[in-house]
């Protein structure tokens, strides 16, 4: 991937390079950048996480930190500077800015003392348009025929080595993208990226457009331009299986690292024309010059080889059959290739040691099994898939100082989540907290700077980054735990521009802001081609970049006062190390900022909102939230714990602040069993008049007293706003006014969907008419289910912890069960109401 032959360098790596002091402030002399507050350039999302950092070399610490309207320089927000957490990179004291809770919309700038931030904005629209907008360099790494330049490159690709046919037999391998700035093409890097375009088209359909043709130029063609350049991968990598037992691993080799010229005009010669070599995974160490890898087995690249292809089959199986049957088979071949030789493979060299070391392989195998799994239905892969879970479940960069290059790669595990998110029970459990472990890890060390940076400053940092809050963010949607919620945030915000340097890490993004405008490229650098969207490769360890050869600044530093003995960046053309953007980078990145669209896209538009609350959850997903609400009965609770554990599921108890004081013990056995736990007020009020809704009975101050006084006494059991940020309001009856107080006081309110009359089994036969038995109730929500469009999807299904000893007929006893049965049987999942919204 990297450019030059220096990339030897991979000496690098024993060093333990956390020891260097991260706060030498020695290293930078400049007076005039002494303080700074670093943003998501971007901007942030109305509910969503929003911090910035404030930096300074100097010890004149300002008390607080106010948020302005910059469009009439008022004053909206203001809060203490709270925890100084000390020297950072080229800052002797730095501090997290959190203006999380306030949530209108805007423009809007940040001021500590005399220093003001860039404008941004608060809105649902400022990740509109990131994925496809990263797309574009996607395109200009094609091989074959590339848009940007609108003219091939390496057609005779190629002659084939290490294979069972005699060497310098001709294989059609034309196709796919270049890795980085060189021209080399890997399985290892293509078919990575490849599944990431699949799985955030998959995930994020409606986030991305069609613009562009099948071979990326200006057109649209009524296909997703995330899906042509998909099929773009799979395309090249049915070249690299042509046969059911052929299989090969890359194209070329670091003898392309011959200098920067464009792809169409190459002519490196490799000793066969313009042919290029094509190594056969064949299993063993390979190098045909005086370096060799250390190859064991061939699983980790047919592993990825069978994931992509089982992912490709499920993309087009409505859309084209037969070429979904062809995609099936060759997902099949690959994963039973590699069973054949277990181990993982590297990358080959020639002229250097420069290699992808990758040592793990499970992790693929995993991943390929899991979605063969999908694919087929054969539980033969599961068993499989979660056996390699259990034996590679954690990816050992996590909470480390180092690694060797690519070691174990890809970054993060994404077969744990293809396999947790159809499965039940303590499997999907377990698989969880395989991934809150790896984060944990990270956590550790992330707390303790402001940036919330626990990712080691190794070569390709910014991959790593985008990688890990891939895990983070998928991690919350399996668990619906928000514990982490900042530190996923905050790597997202780091390469964006929340960082020591101010600039995203994305070239052209945003257009308006700092941002990557000279890369290590040679279309950039020779043709002055833009080559927006790309992933830069991020700062490393000042130690990585003194030892590397070769590499120097073609022009004075501009971020100079910025770089310490911690770490350095720079946006110049010469330095390989930090500046070149990647093949794999930027496809994580494409998911990454795709989620973070769909996030606020959601938000907005995929839920159910009356009055201000939130009533119903996305109705094109079979997923229900049962809620449970209590005040002064809990006769059901213990036996609704019960019912849940057996049936393997989890759910919602709004509580009363009354409700947690007198019931500790049934509130720890909730805890424990892993349901969320919120607040349905502290005393119960009615807030509003039950005819006239818009009639307040109480004041914002009385709410906002019960409110903290409940969350006061929640507490005490460890739950705070943060991890429980939604709020069920006393009665289930509110209005527009209430909804406004508690987005204020930070928390988002919700309430039942209304239609199935499940909240009816408080009622009693005393009171007449409004009695509903359990077994009407049962009916009721059935047929509900069966006559309405999009059934259940996205309903917040709510009944009550305990009823009045008046009503003998307790739903949670009997009907509860059958009712969960039933919906199971009709294929609903059952999910918190943070995993739900």
């Amino acid at each position: 991937m990297k450019y030059l032959l220096t990339v030897l360098i991979l000496t690098f790596l024993a060093i333990s390079f956390y020891a260097q002091s991260a706060g030498d402030s020695r290293f930078n002399s400049l007076s005039d950048t002494t303080t700074v507050i670093r943003i998501n350039e971007l901007g942030y999302t109305p509910q969503g996480i929003k911090v910035a950092v404030w930096g300074s070399k100097a010890d004149d610490i300002p008390a607080s930190f106010s948020l302005i309207n910059a469009g009439n320089n008022q004053g909206v927000f203001t809060a203490d500077l709270k925890k100084d957490f000390g020297a950072y990179g080229p800052f002797a004291h730095s501090f997290r800015l959190d203006f999380s809770s306030f949530h209108i919309p805007g423009k809007y700038f940040l001021k500590v003392g005399n220093i003001i931030s860039p404008v941004f904005s608060i809105s649902d629209t400022i990740y509109k348009g990131t994925p496809d907008f990263c797309m574009q360099y996607m395109r200009e790494q094609q091989c074959g025929y590339n848009p940007v330049i609108r003219d091939s490159c390496h057609t005779h690709d190629g002659y084939t080595i290490y294979g069972p046919m005699p060497d310098s037999t001709f294989v059609n391998v034309v196709g796919g993208w270049h890795d980085a700035t060189d021209y080399l093409r890997y399985v290892t890097t293509s078919a990575t990226a490849d599944y990431y375009l699949l799985a955030a088209y998959r995930d994020f359909p409606e986030v991305f457009i069609d613009s562009c043709q099948a071979n990326g130029l200006p057109g649209a063609n009524s296909v997703s331009d995330v899906l042509d350049e998909g099929n773009w991968g799979l395309t090249w990598l049915l070249k690299m299986n042509p046969k059911p037992d052929w299989f090969f691993n890359q194209v070329a080799d670091d003898r392309d690292h011959a200098g920067f010229r464009m792809p169409d005009k190459d002519s490196v010669s490799y000793g066969v024309g313009l042919e290029r070599p094509v190594y056969f995974l064949n299993g063993g160490p390979q190098g045909i010059g005086k370096y060799k890898n250390t190859t064991t087995g061939v699983s980790s690249t047919a592993g990825k080889f069978a994931s992509t292809f089982a992912l490709g089959s499920l993309t087009y199986r409505k859309t084209d059959p037969g070429y979904a049957r062809i995609l099936e088979q060759h997902a099949i071949n690959s994963y039973e290739y590699g069973l054949k030789k277990p181990g993982y493979t590297q990358t080959a060299c020639d002229v250097s040691p420069y290699y992808y070391t990758e040592k793990d392989w499970k992790d693929d195998m995993e991943l390929g099994a899991a979605m063969l799994w999908q694919l087929t239905g054969d539980k033969k892969y599961l068993r499989q898939a979660l056996a390699y879970a259990k034996a590679d479940p954690l990816k050992p960069w996590m909470g480390a100082d180092t690694m060797t290059h690519y070691e174990y790669f890809p970054f993060y595990n994404a077969g744990h989540y293809e396999l947790a998110k159809n499965l039940h029970g303590k499997e999907r459990e377990q698989l969880i907290a395989y991934y809150r472990e790896g984060i944990q890890a990270v956590w550790n060390k992330a707390k303790h700077n402001a940036f919330y940076r626990g990712v080691p400053f190794i070569w390709c940092s910014n991959n790593l980054t985008a990688a890990f809050a891939m895990q983070c963010y998928l991690y919350r949607q399996l668990s619906g735990d928000n514990t982490y919620r900042q530190l996923e945030q905050a790597c997202v915000d780091w390469l964006l521009g929340c960082n020591p340097w101010g600039t995203t890490m994305i070239i052209g993004l945003p257009a308006n802001g700092t941002h990557p405008s000279d890369p290590h490229s040679a279309l950039s650098h020779l043709a002055h081609i833009a080559i927006n969207g790309g992933l830069v490769d991020g700062p490393v360890y000042t130690s990585i970049y003194e030892g590397l050869l070769g590499v120097h600044l073609s022009k004075p530093d501009k971020y100079a006062p910025f770089q310490s003995r911690l770490a350095v960046y720079h946006d110049d053309w010469a330095d390989y190390s930090t500046d070149e953007p990647t093949l794999d980078g930027t496809a994580t990145a494409i998911y990454l900022l795709a989620a973070q669209d769909a996030q606020a896209r959601f938000i907005k538009k995929k839920v159910t909102v009356s009055e201000g609350g939130i009533i119903r959850g996305d109705s094109t997903k079979k997923e229900i939230a049962l809620v449970f609400t209590g005040h002064d009965f809990a006769d059901g609770g213990y036996s609704i714990a019960k019912t849940l554990k057996e049936k393997h599921i989890h759910a919602s108890f709004f509580l009363t602040g009354y409700f947690y004081r007198h019931h500790p013990e049934l509130i720890k056995v909730l805890q424990r069993e892993g349901d969320y736990l919120g607040s349905h007020s502290n005393n119960h009020p009615l807030y509003c008049d039950w005819v006239k809704r818009d009639s307040l009975l109480i004041t914002k101050k009385q709410f906002m007293e019960d409110l903290d006084s409940a969350y006061m006494t929640m507490a005490k059991f460890g739950i705070t706003k943060q991890n429980a940020p939604y709020f069920l309001p006393a009665y289930e009856w509110y209005n527009d006014s209430i909804s406004a107080w508690t987005g204020e006081a930070g928390l988002q309110l919700v309430d039942f969907t209304p239609g199935t009359s499940s909240n009816a089994d408080y009622s009693y036969p005393e009171m007449g008419k409004k009695y509903l038995s359990s077994d009407t109730i049962f009916h009721r929500i059935l047929r509900y289910e069966r006559d309405r469009t999009g059934g259940l999807n996205g309903f917040i299904l709510l009944s009550h912890i305990g009823t009045d000893p008046r009503r003998t007929d307790k739903f949670y006893n009997y009907w509860l069960p059958a009712l969960i049965n039933t919906l199971h049987k009709r294929g609903y999942h059952f999910v918190r109401i943070d995993q739900l919204l």
